[in-house]
């Protein structure tokens, strides 16, 4: 094994946007060497597991309010590079766009576009030196000396540090980069588990392990209704998820310890309409239990977590005791079940990191303020989109616009 490798650009991260970079660093400057150093024995792998294994590439609907973060230049950034479609496109891989707006490899295999990449890789004689992780990195006369745990060293003129954040340990981003650069006084924005789901008392849903329901969901603090979405809610032992929870998780953040989620059951009609339909549902129903009040409606479990979560009656009681004003406590149910957040979910769990390196520490080219010769890109950076392709798109923009400033930077091209 090579214990020094000497290159022009080293890419520390050899994910989405580490990939990426490296390829528009060479196609920017196709006489500079460059390297992927990558802490895991593949590259690639947390590309494997985006969209269920689909690799949901981007979305065809992104805007500036579906990201978070410091970074305010996130959109300049998508728009002054190459679109994810075409470049896909001219690696070989075809794409395809659901009704969301989601888009997809044609093949709808996660695997197909990591094997676009690395073949394009291949074909710019661009290596990947995987098992290494770095622990340090050096000023050195000419550039940077970067070391690993093994003993392994890249000495390089520039680097691109595209390690991720602390999201989805198991495929490599462990945090361990971006502590990294903490310790060498850059500074980090707050940094918690985003995309992901909310925890909460497990008292709040006993009995609804595994209930998936339609819904619209809204972080609510105080008084005050911070952001709404609707989607699919599904429920743990101790969290609640779904794509729709997923989206509000960014703002455990900024609101630790004072955040609810509100959850409306039945969005799709108001408070008088859901009170008329339980009216019309109890003279069906009169004959019957409480525990039978609801089901049909909602799933058993979810029926029967309403009525005991409404009425403190016993569920053997008959429909027929109900009056309006009960009706009217299981509306306020159906409408606004509210759930105080506890914490968020671990970072095995968690799809995407929000915080990283904070936006006053780096140029609008992504390069550090105080040292010209690091550019970042990707997750470690302060920014982090909604679940449905945002956060890729921004690893493969930032990773193109690192890669080609990079690149820029050491033949002063124009």
């Amino acid at each position: 094994m090579e214990n020094v490798i000497t290159t022009d650009i080293a890419v520390i991260g050899g994910g989405a946007a580490g990939l990426t970079a490296a390829i528009e660093a060479k196609k920017t400057a196709p006489s500079l060497s460059i390297v992927i150093a990558e802490r895991l024995d593949r590259t690639g792998k947390k590309i494997l597991v985006t969209g269920s294994g689909r690799c949901n590439l981007t979305n065809r609907n992104i805007s500036a309010e579906d990201y978070h973060g410091s970074l305010s230049f996130v959109m300049d950034i998508i728009r002054k590079t190459q679109n994810t479609e075409e470049f896909f496109r001219s690696l070989g891989v075809l794409c395809t766009a659901d009704s969301e707006g989601r888009v997809y490899p044609y093949s709808r295999s996660a695997a197909s576009v990591l094997s676009a990449l690395r073949l394009r890789l291949k074909s710019l004689d661009i290596p990947e030196i995987c098992g290494f992780k770095a622990e340090s990195i050096d000023k050195t006369r000419n550039g940077y000396q970067i070391k690993a745990e093994d003993g392994r060293v890249i000495k390089c003129r520039r680097i691109i540090a595209a390690c991720g954040g602390y999201a989805s340990p198991s495929n490599g981003t462990d945090g361990s980069a971006l502590k990294m650069f903490r310790e060498t006084g850059v500074k980090t924005a707050k940094i918690c588990p985003a995309v992901a789901p909310l925890r909460v008392d497990p008292a709040s849903v006993k009995g609804l392990k595994g209930v998936r329901v339609h819904g619209r969901v809204s972080a609510v603090s105080g008084d005050r209704i911070i952001k709404t979405e609707e989607g699919e809610i599904q429920f743990t032992e101790n969290s609640i998820s779904g794509i729709c929870v997923f989206d509000l998780a960014y703002l455990f953040s900024a609101y630790e310890g004072k955040l609810s989620v509100n959850a409306d059951l039945m969005p799709e009609f108001s408070v008088r309409q859901t009170q008329d339909i339980l009216k019309e549902i109890k003279e069906e129903r009169i004959n019957c239990t409480l525990e039978e009040f609801l089901n049909g409606l909602f799933v058993r479990n979810l029926a029967v977590y309403i009525i005991k979560k409404s009425l403190d009656m016993p569920l053997t009681d008959p429909v027929s005791v109900l009056k309006d004003r009960d009706l009217s406590k299981v509306v306020e149910t159906i409408k606004n079940l509210s759930f105080k957040i506890t914490g968020c979910s671990s970072w095995q769990n968690a799809q995407v990191t929000s915080g990283g390196v904070h936006a006053s520490e780096i140029d609008a080219s992504l390069c550090l303020k105080k040292d010209k010769g690091i550019y970042f890109a990707g997750e470690i950076l302060d920014t982090d989109g909604k679940c449905g392709g945002y956060n890729l798109e921004w690893a493969w923009s930032s990773g193109m616009w690192a890669g080609r400033n990079c690149a820029l930077s050491m033949h002063n091209l124009t």
